[in-house]
């Protein structure tokens, strides 16, 4: 096990990305942020916090979960039933700027997943693609818009977020 990015960094990281969608803002767009279920939700939370502080406005902040939409959910070789959860999304989408926030982007099949439920859900303007690890191995052709790090690792190897809010403590470990 290898810490990639401790608590600091994690925080680092948040204000990097937030730095970054309020430098490719224009004035008028209507941001909003959804993270994907579980610990996208809680990075969005997060990314969210720093966006209102640095726009002096509030964003939109909603939750989505991705069961349904996963190319995965009737694969036999399951191991058990899908858990479906709630989406939470108290605001209208339509004609939005969607930042789709993650905690890892690697095959890419997830982020796929969140785009085909966002869209059942409205039509935005553009979804931009926020994480906090990108690392190499596509399946898709989706990339990040927004990275804290970006990792090269062998197929072997898995990131693993871990946040105070769900695991007690901040970390990225590579496992």
């Amino acid at each position: 096990m290898e810490v990639i990015l401790s608590s600091d960094k994690i925080a680092d990281c948040t204000t990097a990305i937030a730095d970054e969608i309020v430098s490719k803002t224009t004035k008028g767009d209507k941001i909003v942020v959804i993270g994907i279920r579980s610990r996208g939700e809680i990075l969005a939370k997060r990314l969210a916090e720093v966006l209102s502080k640095k726009f002096k406005t509030k964003i939109p902040c909603g939750t989505l979960d991705i069961t349904l939409y996963r190319d995965d959910i009737n694969n036999p070789q399951g191991q058990s039933q899908p858990v479906v959860r709630s989406t939470e999304i108290g605001f209208d989408i339509d004609d939005t700027i969607i930042i789709l926030v993650d905690d890892v982007l690697y095959t890419g099949r997830s982020t796929r997943a969140a785009m085909d439920a966002l869209i059942d859900l409205g039509r935005p303007k553009a979804i931009r693609l926020a994480v906090l690890v990108e690392r190499s191995g596509r399946e898709f052709p989706i990339q990040a818009d927004f990275a804290g790090l970006k990792v090269d690792l062998p197929a072997d190897k898995s990131v693993q977020v871990n946040f105070v809010e769900s695991d007690g403590k901040d970390r990225v470990i590579v496992i």
